[in-house]
């Protein structure tokens, strides 16, 4: 499998994207954030508790409640939205935690990581949800 997005990650970027089309504070429920980005409705109440958490996301209670974005679009990034979900982004341990690594210091590799590292980590912050919901919808097949 290698090195892959978690379902909770990918279905919290579609499900931010989707209330970054809105104004800030619209609301949207979990039903129709759900059915627009074909998430199960009981996950994504789990990946709304983590975007709430980490002031991404907003919740409304009551019968008009549901979710919006916490601040604009534009500041907020995928990153953000992965690590709320599912913590630290790293393609590799060593990367995050060099001192629990006892080969980093001599590893070969290390610095191959290290530039991977931050060449990634710039692409993730550098997208935002507002470029994102703006991109033309591509057509699904």
């Amino acid at each position: 499998m290698g090195l892959q997005l978690t379902r909770g990650g990918e279905y919290g970027i579609r499900a931010m994207v989707y209330l970054a089309q809105f104004p800030v504070g619209q609301v949207s429920s979990l039903r129709d954030v759900g059915r627009a980005q074909d998430i199960p409705e009981s996950f994504l109440a789990k990946i709304f508790q983590s975007l709430v958490h980490a002031d991404l996301a907003a919740s409304q209670r009551g019968a008009r409640g549901g979710f919006s974005l916490a601040r604009p679009a534009a500041d907020i990034n995928v990153r953000q939205v992965i690590e709320a979900i599912d913590g630290p982004v790293s393609l590799n341990g060593c990367v995050l935690w060099p001192d629990e690594c006892r080969r980093s210091k001599g590893c070969r590799m290390h610095k191959a990581w290290e530039r991977a590292q931050e060449q990634m980590m710039a692409v993730l912050d550098d997208v935002t949800l507002d470029k994102l919901a703006a991109a033309p919808q591509p057509a699904v097949r």
